[in-house]
């Protein structure tokens, strides 16, 4: 059940549990996904785990192996930098579009985005600001009011998501994130337009280091 007390199927209900463990980094690169042993952990049926796992190789997250396993995904260089590639293009679409186009209730949102995620980058709390900061991408991709965009938004969420949580950086990003959200509530496009590009650059050189002390 969800917090409304609506119903929400088991393969839902496992898809997001594994979803938010690969992203948040609980399970990493490489690590196995046995049908049969995640249903004994997460006390569901094989049935569920099936579909989820069949979602999550669709969005990107998970490879397949033969018969009833996959492992979570290894990005490699090369996937890294066409991830940063389609990403630079479609937030210097979404940020000129959000400053242009944003309503009040949207603006609100996003400043709670923002809020959520710089609270969270001084605790030291990273999943929380990562996870607020991917809030914050995706609130600005539904600022800008353009399906289509919401549409490719939607097939990369995962993936993108995953990128944006390759930093360690957490207040750095936040920081940046205001001065963004301040141009926007401004409708200062030009602003917002020099600020992406800072913000696509930090970001990039971000995701370098992460990536170097990780495997380090």
């Amino acid at each position: 059940m969800t917090a409304s007390g609506e119903f929400t199927p088991e393969s839902e209900r496992v898809t997001r549990q594994l979803r938010d463990e690969i992203l948040d980094g609980v399970r990493r690169p490489g690590s196995r996904l046995v049908e049969r042993e995640l249903a004994e952990h997460l006390g569901v049926s094989r049935l569920p785990v099936r579909d989820a796992l069949k979602t999550l190789v669709a969005e990107g997250l998970v490879t397949p192996r033969p018969r009833t396993w996959a492992v979570v995904r290894e990005f490699t260089p090369t996937d890294v930098a066409d991830l940063d590639e389609v990403r630079s293009a479609l937030e210097t679409l979404s940020f000129r579009l959000a400053a242009q186009r944003h309503t009040r209730a949207g603006l609100e949102k996003l400043r709670a985005d923002l809020d959520a995620e710089l609270a969270a980058a001084r605790a030291g709390d990273a999943v929380g600001a990562r996870r607020a900061a991917a809030d914050f991408h995706q609130t600005v991709t539904s600022l800008a009011a353009n399906e289509l965009l919401s549409e490719l938004e939607r097939v990369l969420r995962s993936r993108m998501r995953w990128l944006l949580g390759q930093h360690d950086d957490l207040l750095g990003i936040a920081l940046e994130h205001e001065a963004l959200y301040q141009a926007i509530a401004e409708r200062d496009v030009d602003g917002v337009e020099a600020l992406v590009r800072q913000h696509l650059a930090t970001s990039r050189s971000a995701v370098m280091r992460h990536r170097q002390q990780s495997r380090a």
